[in-house]
C-alpha cells in the first residue's frame, strides 16, 4: 500500500476530469458544503445555480474551498482540495461565457429518455438560459492533493 501526494499535473487532470465537487463556504459563523456540477478552465471552476444559501454565503465570504474525489475503493482514491475566491459573473457576455462553458462540458453526459434538458440549442436560448440564476466562478490558489494506491 502507498500514500503519497499528488503531483501538480495529476491534480490539473483530476480537476479537468471530474464533472461534481464539493464547494465549502462559510459566514456568519456557520460552515457549508454542498455538491455541484462544474467546469474547470485551468484557472476557474465554473458553476451556475438557483439563488440560495450557497450564493448568499459566498457573496458574505468570497474565500471558499473545493473538493473533489475519486475512490475506486477504500485502498485506491485520489483526492484534492484547493482553496480560492467566488466570482459572480453579473455582466451578460460574461454569463454566456459560463454558460457555454458549463453546457459544452456537461452537454456529453446528458443523454437518455430520463434527462432533464437544458433550454440551451442555440445562442438565443443560451442567452435565455444565462439570464436566469446565478453564473459564478471561483479562481483557485492553492491546490493539494494526496491519494492512495494498494
Amino acid at each position: 500500500m502507498m500514500l503519497g501526494e499528488l503531483t501538480a499535473n495529476q491534480i490539473e487532470h483530476l480537476l479537468y476530469s471530474q464533472l461534481i465537487g464539493r464547494l465549502g463556504c462559510h459566514a456568519g459563523g456557520i460552515t457549508y458544503v454542498v455538491p455541484i456540477t462544474y467546469t474547470y478552465d485551468g484557472t476557474y471552476i465554473y458553476g451556475h445555480t438557483k439563488e440560495g444559501m450557497k450564493i448568499d454565503m459566498m457573496r458574505k465570504n468570497p474565500k471558499v474551498c473545493f473538493q473533489l474525489d475519486v475512490m475506486e475503493n477504500m485502498s485506491n482514491w485520489r483526492s484534492i482540495i484547493s482553496w480560492g475566491t467566488f466570482e459572480e459573473l453579473q455582466n451578460p457576455e460574461d454569463r454566456i461565457m459560463g454558460m457555454k462553458k458549463l453546457w459544452d462540458r456537461i452537454m456529453p453526459y446528458t443523454t437518455g429518455e430520463t434527462t432533464v434538458k437544458h433550454a440551451i440549442t442555440d445562442s438565443h436560448a443560451k442567452s435565455i438560459e444565462a439570464m436566469q440564476g446565478v453564473v459564478y466562478r471561483i479562481k483557485l490558489s492553492e491546490k493539494t492533493g494526496r491519494y492512495e494506491k494498494k
